[in-house]
C-alpha cells in the first residue's frame, strides 16, 4: 500500500486551509428546501440610515463561493462596495479571516475591545459569544412575518442563546462525507456503496469497502484531530457507526456504549491501515488531501467545500461522490450547518443598528444564498437550484438531521475535549478511560 505518511506530509506543505464549522437539527418535515416559489425576496433594511456617518468592519471567513479563480474575499468585497454605494452614511469594510485561527483571533479581539462589528459564522461560536454578553440582541429582526417564512422552529432555536436571538441566518445545509469515484471504482470498493435514493448505507459495508481500498493501495481518509476545524465530521462519523450520540440535549454522552464501540472500531481501523491517523491534520487540511487526490474519502464535506474546491478537483481528476455517513442500521443521522451573522456589542448603538441593516441586506438576497452553496432559510425563496441533481440529493440528506447540540452550554469546551481525546486514541490510548475523562470534563465545563 502507498505510504500515507509521506504523501500526506508532502501535501501538507502545500495546503491552504478551508475548514467548516458547527451543525444542527431541523425536523425532517420542515428541513427540505422548499420548491414552491422562485419569486425574489426584497431586502427590507432594518434600522434605516444613521444620523451620522458610521463605519463597520465585517469579518468574513471564506464561505461565499467565488467567481472562477478569484481569491477568497473577492465576492465579499464586491458586496460591500454595492452596499456602500446604496447606503449613504454607512461604510462597510471587509476582512477575510481563516476558520482555523478565527477562534483565537476573535477571543483576543473581544478581550481587548477590538472585535469587528459583524461576523459571518455558525451557531456554535456565535451563541457562545451571545451567552457571554458580547453580542447585540437581534430579537427585533425576528418578526412574526420572518419566523413564519422560515417555518422551522428547530432552525430558529439554533439562532438563540438563553431565549435571545443572536444570529440572523442566511442559509443551511447538511454535513456529509465524500468519496473519490475513481479510487473506489478501480478498487472494487464501490460495490459496497448504495448509489440509489438517499444513498444510506451501513457501517458493515463501509468496513468491507475500506478493506478493499487498502488492498488496492489507496490512501484512506484521515480521522483528523489536529485542531477543532471541521470536527463535526469526525463526531458524526463515530456517532453513526453504532447509532450513538454526542449529547442528549442536557449533557454530553460520547462515552456511551455505542460511542465507545465506534471509537474502538476507528482505533482498530487505524492500526490496520484502513483509516488514516489524522493527528497532524484539522478538517481543512484533511479536505485539501482529498481535493488533491491523495486520500480516497473525506469526512469533513459540505456544500461550501464542494463548491469552493470544484475547479481544483476537476484539474486533479477527482470526482467526488456525496454520501451520508455509514450507520449500523442504515439510517444515518446528520449534523447540519446554519450560516448567519452576528453583531458584536461595541458600545455604539448607531453602529449596532447600521450592522442590522447590513446583515439583513446580505441575507435577503437569493444570489448571496446560492453563493453559500446551501439552501435558503426563507421558504418564500423557493427552490434556488432547479434541475440540479446534486442539490436534489442533498435535499434528501436534510431529512436525516439529528438533535442540535451545538448551542448547548460548554460546547466550545467540549470541542477541545473531543479532539484531545481523539489524539490520544489514535496514539493507542485506552478508549474507555479517555472517553470517560473527556465526557466528565465536557459536562463539568457546562457550568463554566
Amino acid at each position: 500500500m502507498k505510504t500515507i505518511r509521506k504523501a500526506l506530509a508532502l501535501l501538507l506543505a502545500l495546503c491552504m486551509v478551508a475548514a467548516l464549522s458547527a451543525c444542527g437539527s431541523p425536523s425532517s418535515e420542515n428541513s427540505a428546501p422548499p420548491a414552491n416559489s422562485t419569486a425574489p425576496v426584497e431586502s427590507k433594511d432594518q434600522g434605516g440610515e444613521p444620523a451620522d456617518d458610521v463605519e463597520l468592519l465585517w469579518w468574513a471567513p471564506p464561505t461565499f463561493i467565488q467567481d472562477a479563480d478569484d481569491p477568497a474575499g473577492t465576492y465579499e468585497q464586491k458586496l460591500v462596495e454595492e452596499f456602500n454605494a446604496s447606503h449613504p452614511g454607512i461604510t462597510v469594510k471587509v476582512e477575510t479571516i481563516d476558520f482555523t485561527t478565527a477562534s483565537d483571533k476573535i477571543t483576543t479581539a473581544i478581550e481587548s475591545g477590538t472585535a469587528a462589528d459583524v461576523l459571518f459564522d455558525a451557531p456554535g461560536r456565535i451563541i457562545e459569544y451571545g451567552k457571554n454578553g458580547k453580542l447585540v440582541a437581534l430579537d427585533d429582526m425576528f418578526t412574526d412575518e420572518f419566523k413564519k417564512d422560515v417555518g422551522n422552529d428547530d432552525l430558529l432555536t439554533s439562532c438563540q442563546g438563553n431565549g435571545t436571538y443572536y444570529m440572523y441566518p442566511i442559509s443551511a445545509s447538511p454535513f456529509y462525507m465524500a468519496i473519490n469515484e475513481k479510487m473506489w471504482t478501480d478498487s472494487g470498493a464501490i460495490e459496497h456503496v448504495n448509489l440509489e435514493g438517499n444513498r444510506a448505507w451501513t457501517a458493515e459495508d463501509f468496513e468491507k469497502a475500506i478493506e478493499k481500498l487498502a488492498a488496492a493501495g489507496y490512501n484512506p481518509g484521515v480521522l483528523f484531530c489536529g485542531g477543532q476545524g471541521g470536527d463535526q465530521g469526525t463526531r458524526a462519523f463515530i456517532a453513526n457507526l453504532y447509532d450513538g450520540s454526542v449529547a442528549d440535549g442536557e449533557k454530553y454522552t460520547f462515552n456511551s456504549e455505542a460511542m465507545i464501540k465506534g471509537l474502538t472500531k476507528a482505533q482498530e481501523w487505524i492500526n490496520k491501515g484502513w483509516l488514516g491517523n489524522g493527528v497532524q491534520y484539522n478538517g481543512g487540511q484533511s479536505i485539501e488531501l482529498f481535493v488533491a487526490g491523495t486520500t480516497s474519502w473525506e469526512f469533513c464535506w459540505g456544500t461550501s467545500a464542494a463548491g469552493n474546491n470544484a475547479a481544483t478537483m476537476e484539474s486533479n481528476g477527482v470526482t467526488p461522490i456525496s454520501l451520508p455517513f455509514p450507520s449500523e442500521d442504515g439510517k444515518p443521522v446528520l449534523e447540519y450547518l446554519v450560516n448567519g451573522f452576528c453583531v458584536f456589542d461595541n458600545g455604539d448603538e448607531a453602529k449596532a443598528e447600521a450592522a442590522k441593516t447590513f446583515i439583513k441586506w446580505l441575507c435577503d438576497n437569493e444570489e448571496n444564498v446560492t453563493r453559500t452553496g446551501a439552501f435558503p432559510v426563507l421558504q418564500s425563496m423557493g427552490n434556488l437550484y432547479p434541475g440540479d441533481a446534486e442539490k436534489e440529493l442533498l435535499s434528501e440528506f436534510t431529512k436525516m438531521y439529528g438533535p442540535y447540540y451545538n448551542t448547548m452550554d460548554g460546547f466550545a469546551n467540549m470541542r477541545a475535549e473531543w479532539f484531545d481525546m481523539l489524539q490520544k486514541i489514535t496514539g493507542g490510548g485506552d478508549v474507555t478511560e479517555l472517553a470517560n475523562a473527556a465526557v466528565e470534563s465536557s459536562n463539568a465545563g457546562m457550568a463554566g
